[in-house]
């Protein structure tokens, strides 16, 4: 990458670079990595101290909400978040969601009640799904495709740190007499604080003037809308209300009805959050469906997992996080070398393809579990799962940005979150559904085997925390880790051919090539193409139909006039006099761009285009 920056960012340190160097990149990607994080753990970290939150704050029937308001809204806005940004600038944004995380966050921590906690929970998860959009966003805008590689690994490494150390943190911090459950939410708030302070020192990005620009109301009414009621169905689905009830049939219908709403809502819109051009881009779709096929399996293994090691091995919370380890030490050597390797050879599509195998092959492995295996087993079927996940996360996000144009890079990364996202959800809620009914069949099995009488009332008794089990009968205890493993071999064995449905996906995609740095011939940065306003549509249009009307007028001697010579270089014909191909080109592509060019200048939604040659053009909107 070219060590030139413009000579306006010289002048003025806070002038925006037309173009980072290495070093300004890393500077600026401590702050995005610090706020991921910071966002990252505040999603886990509640985990392990819920028991200890809900006995002092009271609301056992409000356990679920605690733990899922974060994740629900972090999904349903997350969409919203990128459009936002390109409407009032990238940096302002992020500092706003920097911002409500930090204040949700304090808010959550001096929570006095149940209620209070949950409302701070839902506004932290909006900070959370903005922070998470954000960063891949910014990180697309100051690097090329081709470069961003080897800083996307980063990310990746970053993303499975912090899922494995909130837990861990939460658990330590209750443990703690000094600290306790409210440090869980206000030991994220500092490293919030050095990346609000790092992002507003590093980061200067070009302001926007679009002064055409409007906010899609109707888009964000229906596409949150709908994100919301599909979330709620999968998060409370089968637990506070069941799967074939009124409310999952209010809400399933109410989510497919509000995404059918938001397809002519995203038509009509100026500023779609979600632009239709989007979905038909071959290598945008993919990639966002493995994105939720990847969210599935990951989400999916980490939520059951710890549970295993829990219930079935007997370890502590504490325990059960550190066993985690092998998977995020692989996640990080993966994403760290996929990201070097892309930006070096340039290839990133077998990265993916590979990543879903090791993705199935790991889940494989972990249906084998069983009551003793052996602790250095179970690390090295995670690591698989790591590894997996290292060379599959980060690369698509990058796939999904290079495949769009530049206009379109905070939309698409928004979309692929909100696909991750998503795909996790479905897949704990479809997972735990198969856990509890394979769990239930197997201990009245093995119960009838054992010739233990049903509780009263029949069914399975409740199994409770991990410590309650380890309080009932002997007898009892070996029936309930036997058909936990069962249970679980079921999960992940299902979790395996969806992971091999992602590999099928990736062979679809069309490989595109990075695009490399910005630098021109002469080492500078060429100047970036953006949407015309209406007035320098109308503009380019009335003097199209003015050089149209001169080529006509000429008649005889169209031959010796300057602007019928110029058209006739861009005539399709590709035989005849001077004459004929300027008179073809005024009417086969001069008037057909002058007309684009008014009706855009004239307020019509019609898409202005710039014409730059007789068989390709560049679209604009």
């Amino acid at each position: 990458m070219s060590q030139a920056v413009s000579a306006r960012a010289g002048a003025d340190p806070q002038a925006a670079p037309e173009y980072y160097t290495h070093k300004q990149v890393v500077k600026i990607l401590v702050g995005l990595l610090m706020a991921m994080m910071t966002a990252m753990i505040s999603t886990s970290i509640v985990g392990t101290a819920l028991p200890t939150i809900v006995g002092e704050l009271g609301g056992q029937e409000q356990y679920s909400w605690v733990a899922s308001a974060t994740l629900l809204t972090m999904t349903a806005t997350t969409p919203l978040w990128g459009k936002i940004s390109d409407l009032y600038g990238r940096k302002r944004v992020f500092q706003i969601a920097l911002l409500l995380f930090v204040l949700a966050s304090a808010a959550a921590g001096f929570s006095q009640n149940i209620g209070w906690l949950i409302a701070a929970r839902a506004v932290q998860g909006m900070g959370v799904g903005g922070l998470q959009a954000l960063t891949q966003i910014v990180l697309g805008d100051i690097v090329e495709p081709r470069e961003r590689g080897r800083y996307a690994g980063y990310m990746g490494s970053v993303f499975g740190v912090s899922t494995i150390a909130g837990p861990l943190a939460g658990g330590f911090l209750v443990d703690t007499d000094a600290l306790g459950w409210r440090w869980c939410f206000f030991v994220s708030i500092p490293l919030a604080v050095v990346a609000f302070i790092v992002i507003a020192r590093l980061l200067h990005l070009p302001k926007l003037h679009n002064s055409d620009a409007r906010v899609d109301w109707w888009g964000a009414l229906f596409i949150t809308g709908g994100a919301t009621a599909l979330m709620l169905l999968l998060s409370f689905g089968g637990k506070e209300f069941a799967w074939n009830s009124p409310w999952s049939y209010v809400l399933g219908i109410g989510g497919v009805l509000f995404f059918l709403l938001a397809i002519p809502a995203e038509r009509a819109a100026h500023d779609p959050i979600l632009p239709p051009r989007l979905f038909r881009n071959r290598t945008f779709v993919f990639t966002g469906l493995a994105s939720l096929l990847v969210g599935v399996a990951m989400f999916g293994a980490m939520i059951y997992l710890p549970q295993y090691l829990q219930i079935v091995k007997g370890m502590s919370p504490t325990a059960s996080g550190l066993m985690m380890i092998p998977m995020v030490a692989s996640m990080f050597v993966t994403s760290v070398i996929s990201g070097q390797l892309v930006t070096r050879i340039g290839r990133w599509k077998i990265y993916p393809m590979i990543g879903m195998l090791f993705v199935a092959a790991g889940l494989y492995l972990l249906s084998h579990l069983h009551v003793d295996s052996s602790r250095w087993v179970i690390g090295g079927d995670v690591a698989v799962l790591g590894m997996g996940l290292g060379l599959t996360m980060q690369i698509l996000i990058l796939a999904a940005q290079n495949a769009v144009s530049r206009q379109d890079i905070a939309s698409s990364t928004s979309a692929v979150s909100f696909f991750r996202s998503l795909g996790g959800a479905m897949g704990v809620a479809a997972f735990g559904s198969v856990l509890t009914t394979r769990l239930s069949d197997e201990m009245t099995e093995l119960m009838a085997k054992a010739h233990i009488r049903p509780p009263a009332g029949g069914g399975t008794p409740s199994l409770g925390s991990p410590e309650a089990i380890r309080q009932m009968p002997e007898p009892m205890q070996i029936i309930i880790r036997e058909a936990f493993t069962s249970a679980l071999h079921t999960v992940f064995l299902i979790g395996a051919p969806i992971a091999l449905l992602g590999f099928f996906v990736t062979l679809l995609m069309k490989e595109v090539p990075l695009r490399t740095s910005r630098t021109a011939g002469d080492g500078a940065p060429p100047a970036e193409p953006r949407p015309l306003t209406r007035e320098e549509a109308l503009a380019a249009g009335l003097m199209l139909e003015l050089a149209v009307q001169r080529v006509h007028a000429a008649d005889g001697n169209a031959d010796d006039s300057p602007v019928a010579r110029a058209a006739a270089r861009i005539s399709p014909l590709a035989e005849g006099s001077t004459s004929q191909r300027a008179r073809a080109a005024a009417d086969h592509v001069m008037r057909p761009a002058a007309m684009r060019f008014l009706r855009h200048g004239i307020g019509e939604t019609a898409p202005v285009t710039e014409r730059t040659s007789t068989s390709e053009s560049k679209e604009y909107r």
